[in-house]
């Protein structure tokens, strides 16, 4: 798979092209309330934290939160805009991650995994810095389980390019059994409409969805020709609302 290098691409239009509504944060924080111990202060960590569209609501919802993540560009941008006392930012990666052992209650994985180089051994590294029963919440494409999400349907083998960014679960539950942890749990959260289809076609058109940079240049004209007189018919209609796997293990 073809790494994205978000030092040199994508950062400029990120945190705006993959915005979150103050109702789509609060589907998910309540999605990982259910899944998370229930005292409170928990410290957490958001491990691939990008531009931190979610770390600081994890912060409000349930304490203390480090994001760590690699590019220098995202972390610039997700320090400038955090307002958050509860939240830092690090250098590191999944396989590298730069706190001490034992030290957090559960972390997340955001849409990142696909990314991760070395997975076995970032298995490893999630299960030294969670306590016992600590909990990893991953939401990621799963390539037998992949969602449909709607504007992927105008794009020529859009299905099938999304697909192939991701392994099927049974592998990555077997990497991560490998490591020690157990599965906790597998299912789908409903991420609420993000807007108008003519909203989320201009956030599209900033490309910063991992797929794009796989469709060749002519499947990325046709693509975009097919999704803009779609979404011409009714730009004011809502756009729907995305099915997201969620694997949740336990330390």
């Amino acid at each position: 798979m073809r790494r994205t290098d978000y030092d040199t691409e994508q950062y400029q239009d990120y945190a705006r092209g993959r915005a979150l509504t103050e109702q789509q944060l609060q589907a998910w924080m309540t999605a990982f309330e259910a899944l998370l111990p229930e005292q409170r202060p928990l410290a957490g960590l958001d491990v691939g934290s990008g531009t931190g569209r979610f770390t600081p609501a994890l912060a409000r919802a349930f304490g203390p939160v480090t994001g760590v993540e690699p590019s220098v560009r995202m972390r610039e941008i997700a320090q400038a805009q955090s307002q958050h006392p509860g939240v830092r930012y690090l250098a590191g990666c999944a396989e590298d991650i730069p706190v001490p052992s034992a030290g957090a209650d559960y972390a997340v994985m955001l849409q990142a995994w696909h990314h991760v180089q070395d997975k076995p051994r970032a298995a490893r590294e999630l299960a030294r810095v969670l306590r016992p029963g600590g909990r990893l919440l991953l939401r990621s494409g799963f390539s037998d389980h992949m969602p449909r999400i709607w504007w992927l349907e105008y794009f020529p083998r859009g299905f099938e390019v999304d697909a192939s960014l991701f392994q099927p679960l049974h592998e990555v539950i077997e990497t991560f059994t490998s490591a020690g942890w157990r599965v906790a749990g597998f299912d789908t959260v409903t991420e609420p409409s993000s807007g108008t289809r003519g909203e989320a076609l201009e956030r599209l058109r900033l490309r910063t969805h991992s797929v794009f940079a796989h469709f060749t240049p002519d499947e990325l004209e046709v693509g975009f020709r097919r999704l803009e007189q779609a979404v011409a018919t009714d730009p004011g209609a809502s756009a729907p609302a995305d099915p997201a796997p969620l694997l949740t293990l336990e330390r």
